[in-house]
């Protein structure tokens, strides 16, 4: 039941390859943010594909803990580039 899911592997790779050129050639700091924050929502869709494909739970609750700490260390970039730190 795993073999539907190889071509939506393949884009989200395709996709998170894009974004870490962006991260790596973005010329300001929010950039370079957002390009972190688009590489970290491709891993969680990841995690949640590799979840339904393989029938383990565990994917999804690691996925769950990743977007909280995602999310907690967007939050603190983005106020550090906006000076508040």
């Amino acid at each position: 039941m795993i073999e539907p899911w190889y071509p939506v592997v393949f884009i989200l790779v395709v996709l998170m390859g894009l974004a870490v050129i962006r991260l790596i050639l973005g010329p300001t700091a929010a950039d370079r943010a957002v390009a972190v924050d688009t590489v970290n929502t491709y891993t969680i869709a990841a995690l949640v594909l590799l979840g339904i494909a393989f029938r383990e739970i565990i994917f999804v609750d690691v996925a769950i803990v990743y977007a909280v700490l995602s999310y907690v260390s967007t939050i603190f970039i983005a106020k550090y580039i906006g000076g508040e730190m």
